[in-house]
């Protein structure tokens, strides 16, 4: 088994090894996912910013319409912005996260998951919950059925009094359902981006951060430097310490013996050839 282990791992750290180096691909296509929809968005809301603010106090019910439609058109323009050139993305996120919320309660939730409401229960996300048992799953598959029953009876319309080649030409038609279920991913996608910001190599923020970091680092070993330099004792030279042993010692005259003259001995002590010769008196 230490062996399986031991092979998984060395296959998975190469390999995932060298997608790491890659691993600013995945912010860099969420970016470009969200910002055209934030930035499209923002632009409509900016082009009727009278109508968004009569929407969001008539029609939601909302306080200070006015100022909370500057609030939501600047925040999805710009955001969609800084999303592209992958600038402050962390930060960013957060009021696009809340602008996505607030949709999601005020606007959508009342209409279930589905942003396009699904026409066949067969083949609706919601079948493997209403197997399960979920009522609101249950609910959402027979409104799957109704949907369908309504294209259908469409479609005949259509079909015999009116091009129906030509009206389904870009496309099948189809029920909008107003669900949360867009503002819901656009949420979590924006999550994903708050906790791993721009991704490196491909955003603004990625060479930003490298450069402020770099000054901090440098800045840092400059301070400890210094802060070394200033705590270092000094130190004194032993013959000039004021506290060595050698200054507080006299100082001695050198070793030399002095030689003295001697001086001659007195005159009763100087004799004259044997010390018992006199000199005769005549």
């Amino acid at each position: 088994m230490a062996l399986l282990y031991r092979a998984y791992y060395g296959v998975h750290d190469f390999l995932f090894g060298l997608l790491a180096k890659l691993d600013g691909l995945a912010p860099l296509l969420i970016r470009l996912y969200l910002a055209p929809v934030m930035i499209a968005a923002g632009l409509y809301k900016f082009r009727h910013l009278d109508a968004t603010a009569q929407w969001l106090g008539s029609g939601l019910g909302l306080p200070e319409p006015e100022l909370l439609a500057q609030l939501l058109t600047y925040t999805e323009l710009l955001g969609g912005f800084l999303l592209l050139f992958g600038l402050a993305v962390r930060w960013v996120s957060i009021p696009l996260m809340v602008a996505m919320l607030v949709a999601a309660i005020t606007v959508h939730w009342d209409n279930g998951w589905f942003a396009i409401a699904p026409s066949d229960p067969a083949t609706s996300t919601a079948k493997p919950l209403a197997d399960l048992g979920l009522p609101a799953a249950r609910a959402s598959l027979e409104n799957s059925q109704a949907v369908g029953d309504r294209l259908d009876r469409a479609a005949d319309i259509l079909n015999e009094h009116g091009n129906y080649g030509w009206l389904t030409e870009k496309g099948d038609i189809a029920v909008v359902n107003n669900g949360i279920e867009f503002a819901a991913t656009y949420f979590i996608m924006l999550l994903s981006l708050m906790f791993s910001g721009g991704g490196r190599w491909f955003s603004v923020d990625y060479y930003l951060d490298r450069q402020a970091r770099a000054r901090i680092a440098t800045s840092n070993e400059a301070r400890a430097a210094a802060k070394r330099m200033a705590e270092a004792p000094v130190s004194v030279p032993k013959a000039v310490s004021a506290e060595s042993p050698a200054a507080e010692a006299p100082l001695k005259p050198p070793l030399t013996e002095q030689v003295k003259p001697s001086s001659p001995p007195p005159l009763e002590q100087q004799k004259v050839g044997a010390p018992d010769s006199q000199v005769p008196i005549k």
